[in-house]
């Protein structure tokens, strides 16, 4: 065989999307071993290689492909019928050996924000091998490729770009957005992450420089959910950006203009979700760091009309709700009394934007579904409890009918009719809260000593144990410390955050403080929805999430006050949560099984999910 005639490509790129011949029958194929089978028994083998990629590549070509590439670990044949001797140092890797080799190069990184660039290095030139590194170290790469050191990395994003192409950049002056779409090389696509770049987490507007946390976001959904990488899409829209800093910077590589007014803004995301709509009908979509102006809107808007949810207003809710209903089985001092019900909590949020409103909503409507469930005649539905259990602070206080502002829209359900309160110390001394949230995104600090100290005299009077948590990300906006919080609550504090803390050793009791991150929820329901190729995307299918991830929570967990589960079972807790969110979609007429096949159990579907998970690993291409 002619070394200029030996290709690598999928097993069906005899044909492009049109049916065009795009090779004559003269070229040696080197083809992968599942050739053969159809098109259906194609889309069932999770593998290496994409089955849209139009790849026809030999030598340096397939080195410089993540998705194809190998390495050290292509095999001496490999070498020898892909044109690779003489490219690769002779030594052949396992990918276990390739493994050990790059954890001591992470490992040695003196910085986050290098072992950041190390991963994003990797990840750029071998997916396989970046994806299997996330998973077999999920706890020390997790605060690395997403909070908190994402957010340093999307403040540099222009700066560090390369010119490889992760992601999709619709700018609203580059024309007509279908063919920006159809510029996309894959065809099949099952998840996209899309933002705007308006508030991305509590940095505020960093335009295109947000394209990080799709990026980061989808790695996630490969590492937890096993979406086969190749299938992802994360999207930025640009509509320009009011951060002065980038509009002023030579180095910022988006538009410079100031960002649109409503109608206009939301024209473009028409645009831009009818193009995606166009491109990938069957694509989920979530709606990542939009600001609190319009993440509600565009949620409100598209939910019905495509398979779509906002990971900060439902995924953070949804991941809250789970570690207070872990949180109330240790919350009574005396463990022989019954735990109190989520309806019986008296809640104060700090931050009443997207993220603040999103959890409160769904706490009331978990709220409403057990008092439902204890009482079947019971008239309280959740605005019933919207106003009775919570009180929402935000720059101006409490949230009221009567404080004479202007209040947006997604705040008005919860306005209560009481005088206002002008500060956040003032209402727990008031309300003396059970729970204390803090999703405000400001500066680090806001929970002070003297109102944790506060709500925790209150609470012990009580017989229960505070429940508090901080979590807005990344760690310089936390509202307190893990430390804070035991300390001066004298480790009664069952304290939960947005971004990672370390144990606590409080009157020589170790306290493992949990990680509320929505990794946890977004993968299972983005998983689940999509397998069961559900219509739409509902709150109860949060609520199940929620519901299901709580039940993971060993007690060993709750013991050392962790309300989270170990993240290095996420696969396993993504596959329960997925099949939560299927079983939901079937009941509400959504769906008509999981994964094609109609009248399974819930066990069925979770290790039918699991099944179907990929995993990744090299396959033979010759």
């Amino acid at each position: 065989i002619l070394s200029n005639s030996i290709i690598l490509h999928p097993p069906y790129d005899t044909m492009t999307s049109e049916g065009s011949q795009i090779h004559n029958n003269s070229t040696r194929c080197i083809r992968p071993p599942w050739d053969g089978r159809t098109e259906s028994e194609l889309n069932e083998v999770a593998t290496a290689l994409s089955s849209e990629r139009l790849a026809r590549l030999r030598g340096p070509d397939i080195l410089r492909d993540p998705y194809l590439n190998k390495g050290s670990a292509f095999t001496e044949r490999e070498r020898d019928l892909l044109n690779l001797k003489g490219l690769l140092p002779p030594l052949v890797l396992t990918i276990e050996e390739q493994l050990f080799k790059t954890k001591n190069q992470f490992d040695q990184q003196a910085t986050d924000i290098a072992k950041y660039t190390f991963l994003e290095e990797l990840h750029n030139r071998n997916e396989t091998l970046y994806h299997r590194f996330l998973l077999e170290n999920i706890k020390e790469s997790l605060p690395i490729v997403y909070t908190p050191t994402v957010g340093q990395a999307c403040q540099d994003f222009s700066d560090m770009y390369r010119t490889y192409a992760r992601g999709l950049f619709l700018s609203k002056d580059k024309g007509e957005f279908r063919a920006l779409c159809r510029n996309w090389p894959q065809h099949d696509v099952d998840i996209i992450v899309i933002t705007d770049g308006s508030r991305i987490l509590g940095l505020g507007d960093l335009g295109i420089n947000g394209m990080g946390i799709p990026i980061g976001k989808l790695a996630l959904y490969v590492a937890a959910a096993g979406f086969q990488p190749w299938r992802t899409l994360p999207i930025t829209v640009d509509v320009g950006t009011n951060n002065e800093k980038y509009r002023n910077s030579s180095t910022y590589m988006g538009l410079k203009d100031d960002r649109p007014d409503d109608d206009e803004f939301y024209d473009v995301m028409d645009k831009a979700i009818k193009a995606i709509q166009w491109r990938w009908p069957n694509a989920l979509i979530q709606f990542e760091d939009f600001s609190n102006a319009h993440a509600f809107g565009l949620l409100e808007k598209y939910r019905n009309k495509t398979l779509c949810f906002n990971d900060d207003i439902q995924g953070t809710a949804a991941t809250v709700l789970a570690g207070l209903l872990a949180a109330l089985l240790i919350q009574q001092s005396d463990p022989s009394k019954a735990p109190l019900k989520l309806y019986e909590q008296r809640i104060v949020f700090l931050g009443a934007g997207s993220a603040g409103v999103g959890v409160a909503d769904l706490i009331a409507q978990g709220m409403a579904i057990e008092a439902k469930r204890d009482d079947p005649a019971t008239e309280m539905d959740a605005q019933y409890f919207r106003t009775r259990n919570f009180w929402l602070v935000d720059s101006k206080g409490v949230v009221t009918k009567n404080r004479g502002d202007f209040l947006q829209a997604h705040k008005v359900r919860f306005a209560r009719d009481d005088d206002t309160i002008s500060d956040l110390f003032s209402t727990v001394e008031k309300v003396k809260p059970t729970i204390l949230l803090g999703l405000a995104g400001r500066p680090a600090g806001l929970f002070t000593e003297a109102t944790i100290k506060t709500m925790c005299k209150d609470c012990t009077e009580s017989g229960l144990r505070p429940i508090i948590m901080a979590l807005s990300n990344p760690t310089s906006k936390s509202e307190c410390t893990a430390e804070q919080a035991y300390q001066w609550s004298g480790g009664r504090a069952i304290f939960a955050s947005g971004s990672p803390f370390g144990p606590v050793t409080i009157n020589g009791k170790i306290h493992v403080p949990g990680q509320g991150n929505n990794m946890y929820i977004f993968p299972g329901v983005g998983y689940g929805a999509v397998m069961c190729r559900s219509k739409s995307v509902t709150d109860s299918m949060f609520y199940a999430a929620a519901k299901e991830l709580s039940l993971q929570v060993s007690r060993e967990d709750l013991d050392n006050g962790s309300v989270y589960p170990d993240l290095r079972n996420i696969r396993d807790i993504t596959a329960k949560i997925a099949a939560g969110v299927c079983k939901v979609a079937i009941e509400e007429g959504l769906s008509s099984g999981c994964c094609g096949r109609r009248g399974c159990d819930l066990d069925e579907m979770v290790a039918v999910l699991a099944g179907k998970m990929w995993w990744p690993q090299y396959e033979d291409y010759v």
